[in-house]
């Protein structure tokens, strides 16, 4: 194996988490706030991965500055309070395979883990702290530092932090807006087949997976390594 070091960053909420039912009801919550129609469940999944002030201009763009602020911390303050009041493993479940799959490319020397997601730093520090996570990610990019994805600042940010090339870096992730991201950065999407977007929506992704066992094996083809 080279003994250079290579960068997995993952997206968080519909890659190593499920969270859909939190952040829905959440939704509802901010929609509630400013008197609103609520979209439908598919057309407030289509957004997940934005970062929260870019979310209400698109869902509700007719409503003022003043009102998508309201969405916004309406948004936080549920999610935030369904998650003290049940739990972590509750409210943002891992899929299935997640964890080992983290605690296996952990345990190779030469590969450094990262994240790069919509959530708040807050909200990223209590979900770590909530799955026993702590050390694990070697860099962790979040939307109170960044532009929203797909603007690939979030991966230039993990590469410099991790010392890695690009082309030691992979982003692994369940939304356009991560594949897009990738891209822009120039480094290799993997795109997810599970979360909130669906394969019509992944065009970017330079390879899909359909369960974390298949994680591995695409490291090994994009990098040659025996993992």
């Amino acid at each position: 194996m080279s003994d250079r070091l290579r960068l997995v960053i993952f997206d968080v909420d519909g890659t190593l988490v499920d969270s859909q039912a939190t952040i829905v009801s959440s939704m509802a919550a901010a929609f509630a706030a400013v008197d609103h129609p609520l979209p439908d469940r598919q057309t407030l999944l289509s957004v997940v991965g934005l970062s929260l002030d870019q979310i209400y201009p698109i869902l509700a763009p007719e409503l003022s500055t003043t009102a998508h602020r309201q969405m916004v911390e309406a948004y936080k303050n549920t999610y935030m309070t369904e998650r003290a009041e049940a739990g972590t493993a509750q409210t943002a479940p891992f899929y299935a395979g997640a964890k080992e799959t983290l605690e296996r490319l952990q345990a190779v020397d030469n590969i450094l883990l990262g994240v790069a997601t919509g959530k708040s730093k807050r909200g990223l520090d209590k979900l770590i702290e909530g799955h026993g996570l702590e050390g694990l990610f070697v860099t962790q990019q979040v939307a109170d530092f960044h532009p929203s994805k797909p603007h690939p600042s979030m991966i230039r940010q993990a590469i410099q932090d991790a010392g890695v090339s690009t082309g030691d870096t992979v982003m692994v992730g369940d939304t356009s807006f991560d594949m897009e991201m990738a891209a822009a950065a120039g480094v290799p999407g993997i795109g997810v087949s599970w979360g909130y977007h669906g394969r019509d929506r992944l065009g970017a992704a330079a390879h899909m997976i359909d369960d974390f066992a298949g994680l591995p094996t695409v490291l090994q083809e994009v990098w040659g390594l025996q993992i």
